[in-house]
């Protein structure tokens, strides 16, 4: 049987063992679409890329969970330039083909990776703080306290998440998630998952801090998330967080209740940019499964 090189990189930190582990398999143009869920779900984290050649940008990419794929991931995107550039890739600016379009990503001399996603898209949703509290494990007071002048809403820059503001820390800490109505949450408002956020938030350079649910693409919590981050962006712009003054860039914590710590740098302009550094933390093959994509099951 073939095997095929695969890396696992921690995304959005600069030290083995935190972040946000993401598999990456550099060369996967030969790989269907049933091989590449196989592998996502051996490497049992919670996105794996697979980096293919394209025709309309420098490379092009997959992004799969254990259990499906999605369109858009950001630590796996951070991880596979960070990948890349240990590699060899130079700073600079490439293009990357994904499911929800062509992006830019900027690689630093010293290794951060930038990636442009996609135009915002902010809404607010007609969902109760009771249901939302209730699915998340936290007081509904804390929600309703929070959330005076930045109501909850669903907010995309290439996936929609729920973004919830809460009052303090320990609100975000305390939480108990019930991951199934977390799974009936997200499908009622169309979003990918549920990010709990607090501005209240570990060290003094940090903006806020925050954790994501998405029991529904197969990721009960995720320790640090690129594409939640920029929807968090983009909605505390669109809805005025900061009045005049919206900070040059934004520093994000999360991670730190799974025990991987990672931090997320948010850029909002005429684009919203997320950024970061990656480690990779184990090199090796996999064994590439047969390819039964088209065998049919009969009862």
């Amino acid at each position: 049987m073939d095997t095929i090189r695969i890396v696992q990189v921690d995304a959005f930190t600069d030290e083995a063992f935190g972040g946000n582990p993401a598999g990456v398999v550099p060369e996967a143009d030969d790989l269907s679409e049933h091989q590449m869920q196989s592998i996502a779900a051996e490497m049992a984290l919670s996105e794996t890329a697979f980096l293919r050649s394209s025709d309309d940008a420098d490379h092009r990419v997959r992004y799969f969970t254990p259990t499906q794929e999605v369109d858009l991931c950001g630590h796996a995107t951070i991880g596979s330039f960070a990948h890349l550039h240990d590699e060899g890739l130079e700073a600079g600016t490439t293009t990357l083909e994904t499911n929800v379009g062509t992006l830019e990503i900027d690689v630093a001399d010293d290794g951060t990776v930038w990636m442009t996603q996609d135009a915002p898209q902010v809404r607010e949703v007609d969902v109760g703080y009771g249901r939302v509290a209730d699915a998340l494990g936290v007081d509904q007071a804390a929600l309703e306290g929070a959330s005076d002048d930045i109501p909850l809403a669903a907010s995309s820059t290439g996936l929609p998440f729920l973004i919830v503001p809460i009052t303090y820390l320990s609100d975000v800490g305390n939480a108990q998630p019930d991951m199934h109505a977390i799974e009936k949450l997200s499908d009622s408002v169309d979003v990918t998952g549920v990010y709990l956020f607090t501005f209240d938030a570990l060290e003094r350079e940090s903006t806020l801090h925050g954790r994501m649910f998405a029991p529904g693409a197969g990721v009960p919590e995720d320790p640090v998330t690129g594409t939640a981050s920029g929807a968090v962006g983009a909605y505390l712009e669109h809805f005025g967080a900061f009045d005049d003054d919206f900070p040059e860039e934004l520093r994000l914590e999360q991670g730190h209740y799974v025990d991987r710590p990672g931090r997320v740098r948010v850029r909002v302009g005429d684009s919203v940019r997320v950024g970061g550094r990656g480690v990779t933390v184990l090199d090796g093959s996999i064994l590439v499964p047969e390819d039964d994509e088209d065998e049919i099951l009969e009862a």
